[in-house]
């Protein structure tokens, strides 16, 4: 049983030596310190290091929102009347003058030709005494006064006109008939709603924008957008207010989609990546990410002279391919492995990481 143990024991001896000669050995991986000595380079605590460029990143703020249709319009009745005809149902696409519903005449033809007939009249009229007064057998004021009643005769003309015109209920604009509110053989009011059509092309996705960022968002700026039914799409921001909601102190924008099947309706969750400029910026992985004695958040990187530095950092993003921050020089050689064993100012010997960069993540964004 003892000599069981004492194999076990000698084994993992041999394991944790074998393990130390990759950090402590004269490998090909061992970067040389400038202004140390070969010799005592041996002697300096190992940590592994990855060489990081900064790269142009462009922030996306992540926002969730709606869809909302560009316009929604509830069509009433402009004049009483019966229904004497639906044309449409719900779901039917529509062009803007459309008739929807057609109400009765009733006595309104009757009307129009008594008051085209009053109009002939009065124009008869207003010519004999136009001609009358010049002749000098009829004075100027019965001229007058035959013009005003021609007037007031084509005023009722139009008028009746109109109200034929508006026994055809029709659409304001191109759109998808929502609902329908009369059915054959109602009796409408003046007011009264006959029918909702909404405008579904372009659809609009409304977002809130945070205090800070709201002046961010410029007009004409594009946004991925994605829906909760996993649809991806492109955007555009139409609108960004320069007012923010007293309850909630946001900014909303509203971005346009093209919608021209009218496919996505109104209301569905959708989620928005809003680009915020571009800066550059170094990515790495978050388990490189330190405290200093303040609890700021930092990394440790290897200078020139091999000395260990903390570089205080701000995190600009973060990504499934790694965490973008700023704050470091445009080249740094950050610690990977072994930034928990030693301190700022501290001499080390810096190994560079084998293949890809772990403080890189797998590969760029």
């Amino acid at each position: 049983m003892k000599r069981s143990y004492l194999i076990a024991g000698g084994i993992a001896a041999a394991v944790a030596v074998w393990l130390a000669t990759g950090l402590i050995s004269d490998g090909g991986g061992r970067e040389p310190v400038r202004g140390i000595p070969p010799a005592a380079v041996d002697e300096l605590p190992a940590v592994r290091v990855a060489d990081l460029v900064a790269e142009p990143h462009t922030r996306r703020l992540s926002l969730f929102g709606r869809t909302e249709a560009e316009r929604t319009v509830q069509v009433r009745a402009e004049t009483a009347g019966r229904v004497v005809e639906k044309l449409v149902r719900k779901g039917d696409r529509v062009a803007q003058g459309d008739v929807l519903v057609r109400l009765a005449m009733d006595d309104r033809e009757t009307r129009l030709r008594e008051v085209e007939t009053l109009v002939e009249q009065r124009r008869i009229a207003h010519e004999a005494s136009t001609a009358l007064s010049r002749s000098g057998y009829r004075a100027g004021i019965g001229a007058a006064e035959d013009l005003a009643a021609l007037a007031a005769a084509r005023a009722r003309l139009a008028a009746i006109r109109l109200d034929i015109e508006r026994t055809e209920v029709r659409a304001p604009f191109d759109g998808i008939v929502e609902t329908v509110a009369v059915n054959i053989g109602d009796v409408l009011d003046v007011r009264d709603p006959v029918a909702t059509v909404v405008d579904l092309d372009p659809i609009k996705v409304a977002v809130e924008v945070v205090e800070r960022m709201g002046g961010t968002v410029e007009i004409g700026s594009r946004a991925d957008v994605r829906l909760v039914t996993g649809e991806r799409l492109t955007g555009t921001v139409a609108y960004a207010a320069r007012m923010a909601n007293p309850t909630t102190r946001t900014f909303r924008v509203d971005l346009e989609v093209p919608n021209p099947d009218g496919s996505i309706p109104d209301g569905v969750t959708a989620e928005v990546l809003m680009p915020l400029g571009t800066t550059m910026a170094h990515r790495i992985t978050p388990a490189i990410l330190a405290l200093d004695d303040h609890g700021a958040v930092g990394v440790k990187r290897v200078a020139e002279d091999g000395t260990v530095v903390f570089e205080t950092i701000s995190i600009i993003d973060d990504t499934p391919n790694g965490m973008w921050v700023a704050g470091l020089p445009e080249r740094s050689r950050l610690i990977t492995v072994g930034q928990e064993f030693v301190r700022p100012g501290q001499r080390v010997r810096p190994v560079l990481s084998d293949g890809p960069a772990l403080a890189a993540g797998s590969s760029a964004e």
